[in-house]
């Protein structure tokens, strides 16, 4: 596999995974708040459709919006929930651009929040959503994980810089 490397005004350095394709080129400017809000709203979009869906699937078209607050309630705070997750996921990220032990932490927050999302669907499916909470709400999370790795993963070449780290590592 060919690798690309795109230099940038702050040094960093993008790679491509693709053979033939240029990596997305990061520049000086990475905006911690612009890109997580825009990842936020990714995601949030995205599990706000996957509970849309399933509900009209199941016959309850909004019956999870419903016994979570209300649509309107339920989707401002989905939101804004799933923004300020994005803003400190991808500030994060950036971080461990520059200090790698960052990454260790990221992984270890993304298990413990679907840990978390676990038993929120456990108490939710005794609280009125029924045996398709799993479906609806840690589907949801797990659509909205998919979602977020998928968007970082083609702005930040993190993976590829984790792989150099190891193979300079294993040189020495």
């Amino acid at each position: 596999m060919r690798r690309l490397t795109l230099s940038t005004r702050t040094g960093a350095t993008a790679y491509s995974r693709f053979r033939g394709l240029v990596a997305v080129r990061l520049s000086g400017n990475h905006d911690s708040l612009r890109e997580g809000t825009a990842l936020g709203i990714v995601v949030a979009t995205g599990i706000w459709a996957w509970l849309a869906v399933v509900d009209v699937v199941a016959g309850q078209p909004f019956h999870t919006f419903t016994v979570l607050g209300g649509i309107t309630a339920f989707t401002i705070v989905h939101y804004l929930l799933n923004i300020a997750l994005g803003v400190a996921v991808v500030s994060a990220v950036h971080g461990a651009a520059c200090e790698p032990s960052l990454a260790i932490a990221v992984v270890f927050g993304l298990v413990t929040l679907e840990i978390a999302f676990a038993m929120v669907t456990v108490l939710l499916s005794n609280l009125g959503l029924g045996n398709l909470a799993w479906v609806r709400i840690f589907g949801g999370s797990l659509i909205g994980t998919v979602l977020a790795l998928f968007v970082l993963s083609r702005r930040h070449p993190l993976a590829a810089r984790v792989r150099d780290a190891d193979s300079k590592y294993d040189a020495a």
